[in-house]
């Protein structure tokens, strides 16, 4: 699958701030962390293991960093502006080529270091901070700029020596288009635990960006802009031996749609999802949040993209067995 929604993880339990609430004339900087490596081949539900066996599935590897900042302009309502770098590589095992009838054939390793889509946001609190503090709902509204480059190239070692090809679409920085979000975010505190749930949907109204893929088929000859999405949802328990610490469980999915709300949806993506059990642990002390959570997929559905079902084709996708997402904020 291409891509990420976000880099960084949280607990998702609360909103920002001393009391919960990020105040008026406040800040908050955050850095997020999300490592994967994706080399589990799946066309629907179906795993490729013989492709595993083979050792021709290729491998992503990839680091995404996200740095954000939010202000308080408001009790209710604070605006927030991201920006991601990513460090990844895409390795095409030599024995694709070898099983082909090519010897000595060398794995082909095309990477990606930089800056990503910068994307600005502002959120609105539902219902007012200090008449409800227990309960409440947030609604966010953001665009993304395409800032990071689209067209990615590296030198990579084939059969015939040195060539430059552009970048595997799922570790390119950007994706050259335009975007829009929609979010929400809800807690409810109780006496010995709290219910959380978020969601995103980024919509990305450009059809495809003109980057060439080099796949065979002429319906995807060019890289898509895809529409993204995720959800969590979960409870958080307080541990009461150690101050500030919390550990929360729950359930995620995101993913890519097979085709997007808004425009049309030709060119190359690799739509599909993966639901995954999230647990995780969350650590408050005066104005700073650690956080580390771990979700581990219990589903990955590879599902058709538009062209694919034009043509009645179905490649397959590489999942992750699990993520690493590390989070820190601080107030000021």
């Amino acid at each position: 699958m291409s891509g990420a929604l976000c880099s960084g993880t949280g607990g998702g339990t609360s909103p920002e701030g001393d009391d919960g609430y990020l105040a008026p004339g406040r800040w908050q900087i955050s850095f997020g962390y999300r490592r994967q490596k994706s080399d589990r081949a799946f066309i629907g539900t179906d795993e490729q293991e013989e492709r595993r066996r083979l050792g021709v599935i290729s491998i992503n590897r990839i680091n995404l960093f996200d740095i954000g900042v939010s202000y308080g302009v408001t009790r209710r309502f604070s605006v927030s502006a991201s920006v991601p770098f990513m460090i990844a590589t895409r390795t095409r095992p030599g024995n694709v080529d070898r099983l082909a009838g090519i010897p000595n054939a060398p794995d082909q390793v095309n990477k990606s270091v930089g800056f990503g889509d910068v994307s600005v946001s502002g959120r609105v609190w539902l219902v007012r901070p200090t008449a409800q503090k227990s309960t409440n709902i947030s609604i966010g509204f953001g665009i993304k700029i395409p800032t990071g480059k689209k067209n990615v190239s590296t030198v990579v070692d084939t059969p015939t020596g040195p060539q430059r090809r552009f970048n595997d679409q799922s570790i390119q920085l950007g994706d050259g288009g335009v975007g829009f979000t929609i979010d929400a975010l809800a807690f409810r505190s109780f006496n010995r635990f709290t219910l959380f749930g978020s969601g995103t949907y980024l919509f990305n109204p450009r059809n495809t960006n003109g980057v060439p893929t080099g796949r065979p088929r002429p319906s995807e000859a060019v890289m898509s802009v895809s529409d993204q999405y995720l959800a969590r949802a979960g409870f958080s328990f307080p541990i009461r031996k150690i101050r500030g610490l919390a550990f929360n469980i729950g359930g995620r999915i995101e993913g890519v749609p097979s085709s997007d709300v808004f425009g049309r949806s030709d060119g190359f993506r690799r739509p599909g999802y993966a639901v995954s059990i999230e647990p995780g642990f969350a650590y408050t002390r005066k104005k700073e949040t650690w956080s580390l959570n771990v979700p581990v997929p219990v589903v990955r559905n590879r599902i058709r993209s538009v062209p694919e079902i034009r043509d009645n084709a179905l490649d397959a996708a590489a999942f992750a067995d699990y993520l690493i997402m590390a989070g820190y904020s601080r107030r000021f």
